[in-house]
This record gives structure tokens, C-alpha cells and sequence, in this order.
């Protein structure tokens, strides 16, 4: 079977990677993949905007399935327009991405279907968000309300803060903005809960645990993730079913009451206090670096795991695990998630001994001549599985020294609550 990956970074490699080691798959493309892909895949350089550009590669080449990394592309109907000339696609519909796309229409679904989340107010000028801030308890917590690279959340310890915050989303920092929402801050421990689904079944897909924040004792801007681990330290089967009870099958409920159901990955973000789960918001689509913490644990074919979703047979998919912990850390480009340098070379990837369990996921490379350079804010992903996370956690930042490069930065503090 030929399968398509759309996007480039560490999240791709890692998919690239796992599809790489099915005995259902003999060739993988990527669009456009990164300098990590290349060594599994096909890169193809395709803007993953032009739909009609993929969609006639795809049928000239006979690929089989494609598989959609980022979210940018499932929010604009790359799934629906695919569907349309009898592709099968592992991602969710235009309509069922909007838990994504759009944050309000998460929420109205949430206090529809009663589902556990902070309490909110939406408004669609910031003369009137800034109103409803004179009567806010600080902190607060104001978003954008579409896609926003991870960066649309503003945490805002007073008026003045959110004040801005509010300004700089309808002053359209993050495009065009015709609301804002702005939220109770909910006091508790972060938790990244995964499921897939074919649309009629789901199974739950592993747990981890993202740091956002750019420094340590996170601290600092929200970037795209500095680093993860698997599973989540406060997993546990009475909360599994609380969370899988009280969210995700409420929402895909109501989904179906909109005619629509999920297919793909589903990623809620929770907030757990005293052990009952939030919804802070939901992803489409697998996490970055989430999904460079939990692939490396599954025991199973994932080639057939996403076969048997897009043939909605997932309920005969054999789901294994190894029973260990994964941790990974995201090197960054000096400068992330500001300005920052491109086309820096990464000299010594080459030298790098990489034993059995321990993985470098590129995220922004890319090869030219021969030689590999920086082309993001996040460059490489360093993930170990093991036994130990502190052991693992030591071990990568050894890998990140023995590369020793001078454009990069990294956070030494990856699963600091749950190692110290």
C-alpha cells in the first residue's frame, strides 16, 4: 500500500516513522516532510494549502490513503475535498474540525451537552470584553477564538494584562478576530487525553503530559510545546472513565446531532482538579510533541491501526502498548517563539549514537547539498523510552550536548513534576 503524510514537522517524522516499520505499507510519501522524513519517505515539495495540487498528485500516483498531520488543512476541508474524488483520508470532517477551529463553537457545545469546563463569556467587540474585565476575579484566562499555532491563550493576572490581550486578538494577531472569549482560570494539573476513531468506534490512544511554556519552571511565553512525556502521571483507570464519560462521548454525541461524527485523532486538553477532569480545549489531530512521546510506545502495527479506522473496522484493530515511559524534549532555534534564525546548519546529527529506544524526530530541518539546516523555532525532537523518566530525561540531554549546537536551546526541566 502507498500512503501520503501531509506536514513537515516532528509529529510527521514520527508517523513516517512508526508507518515506516507496517508490513501493510511499501511506500510513504511526505508533503513536504522535513530532512527526518527523507530517510523513510518520499519527500514531495507541495504547499499543503494547494488542495488541488495534492489531491492531482495523489491520483497520479495511485497513493492509497493520506493521512493529515497539522491541523491548518483539516480546519479548511482538506478531507471533504479529498472525499470528493474518492480518497480515503485519515482525518476528521471541516465540520467536526471546528473543536479545533474554532474555540466558541467548543464551548456552546460544552454547554449544551453539559460538558465539565471553565465558565465563559463571549464577545464580539473589545469595548465589550472590556467591560465584562472591570468585573473579572483575576486570573483570567482570554483566548483567540481560531487557530493560533498554540500561541491564541493568554493567562492574565490583571486588567491591564487582559486588557491587552483582548486588544492585541481584535487587533488581529492572529487573523482576523470577530470574537474573543474570555474564561474562569481553572487551578490544577494539565493533562493531554488521546482517542481515534473510525467515525462508529473509538478507542483511547495513550495520555501525556505537554510543558508549553519557552522556560523553565514553565515560565515564559506559550510556544508550540518544549517537550513531553508518556503517560501522564495522573492517569488512572477511574479517571480514564470519568474523562471518556463525562467529555469525549458527549461530544461525539453532539457531533452526530449536527450530523457529523469524528474520524482521526482527538486530542482534549484537561485540566484535572481533585481528580475530575476539564476541558480546556480540543485538538484534531495527533499533539506536537505528544505524538513523538506516544508512537514510540505502541507495541501494535500502526499501519494497521489506521487502515482498520479509515475501513471503520477499527474495532478489530489490536491496540498494544510497552509498558514503559516516554519523554522527549524539543531543541529550539535561539530567539524561539520570537525571531529567530534560519538556514542554520546542524553539523554533527551525523554522529550521533542512537541505541534501541532512543529516537530524533526532526521537526524544522531541512536537507540541502547533503547537509542538513534549521528551517523553525523547533528543530529536533530527542525522545527515549524507558523504565526510568529521569534516567531518560538525563540521557537526551547528554544526546543534546554531544550534538552541541550553537543555535539551539532547550528546556533541562521536561517531566520536572513528576521526576523530583
Amino acid at each position: 500500500m502507498k500512503v501520503g503524510i501531509i506536514g513537515s514537522g516532528g509529529r510527521e517524522h514520527a508517523i513516517c516513522h512508526a508507518l515506516s516499520k507496517s508490513n501493510k505499507i511499501n511506500k510513504i510519501y511526505c508533503f513536504p516532510g522535513n530532512a527526518g522524513t527523507e530517510s523513510f519517505a518520499e519527500n514531495i515539495n507541495i504547499d499543503i494549502t494547494d488542495f488541488k495540487e495534492i489531491k492531482d498528485y495523489v491520483l497520479d500516483n495511485k497513493i492509497d490513503l493520506i493521512i493529515v498531520g497539522p491541523e491548518k488543512p483539516l480546519v479548511e476541508g482538506i478531507v471533504d475535498y479529498l472525499e470528493k474524488y474518492k480518497i480515503k483520508v485519515f482525518g476528521p470532517s471541516k465540520l467536526a474540525s471546528q473543536l479545533e477551529g474554532s474555540k466558541i463553537f467548543t464551548k456552546k457545545l460544552c454547554e449544551k451537552y453539559k460538558i465539565p469546563t471553565a465558565s465563559f463569556g463571549i464577545f464580539n467587540s473589545s469595548n465589550k470584553a472590556n467591560l465584562f474585565l472591570d468585573k473579572c476575579t483575576y486570573p483570567i484566562v482570554v483566548k483567540a477564538d481560531g487557530l493560533a499555532a498554540g500561541k491564541g491563550v493568554y493567562i492574565c493576572e490583571n486588567k491591564i494584562k487582559a486588557t491587552q490581550a483582548v486588544n492585541e486578538i481584535f487587533g488581529g494577531k492572529f487573523g482576523e478576530a470577530k470574537e474573543v472569549l474570555v474564561e474562569e482560570f481553572l487551578d490544577g494539573e494539565e493533562m493531554s487525553f488521546f482517542i481515534i476513531s473510525d467515525g462508529k468506534t473509538f478507542r483511547t490512544f495513550g495520555t501525556a503530559q505537554d510543558h508549553k511554556r519557552v522556560h523553565e519552571g514553565d515560565k515564559g511565553k506559550n510556544t508550540g510545546g518544549m517537550g513531553a512525556y508518556s503517560p501522564s502521571r495522573l492517569e488512572s483507570n477511574e479517571l480514564n472513565k470519568k474523562i471518556l464519560s463525562k467529555i469525549i462521548v458527549p461530544t461525539l454525541k453532539g457531533l452526530e446531532s449536527i450530523n457529523t461524527n469524528f474520524k482521526g485523532f482527538l486530542y482534549a486538553g484537561l485540566m484535572i482538579i481533585n481528580n475530575e477532569p476539564f476541558l480546556i480545549e480540543y485538538n484534531v489531530r495527533m499533539g506536537d510533541p505528544e505524538c513523538q512521546t506516544i508512537l514510540p510506545k505502541l507495541k501494535s502495527d500502526f499501519g494497521d491501526i489506521i487502515i482498520s479506522s479509515v475501513n471503520t473496522k477499527l474495532d478489530k484493530a489490536i491496540i498494544e502498548w510497552y509498558d514503559q515511559k516516554s519523554l522527549c524534549i524539543v531543541l529550539c532555534s535561539k530567539g524561539y517563539p520570537d525571531q529567530y534564525q534560519n538556514n542554520v546548519e546542524i553539523k554533527n546529527l551525523k554522529r550521533i549514537f542512537l541505541e534501541q529506544n532512543e529516537f530524533i524526530f526532526h521537526a524544522g530541518t531541512i536537507a540541502k547539498n547533503y547537509k542538513i539546516f534549521s528551517n523553525g523555532g523547533r528543530v529536533l525532537n530527542f525522545v527515549i523510552r524507558s523504565n526510568d523518566l529521569k534516567k531518560s530525561r538525563n540521557k537526551v540531554i547528554e544526546l543534546i550536548n554531544d550534538l552541541n549546537w550553537n543555535n539551539g536551546f532547550f528546556r533541562k526541566d521536561i517531566g520536572y513534576k513528576v521526576i523530583n
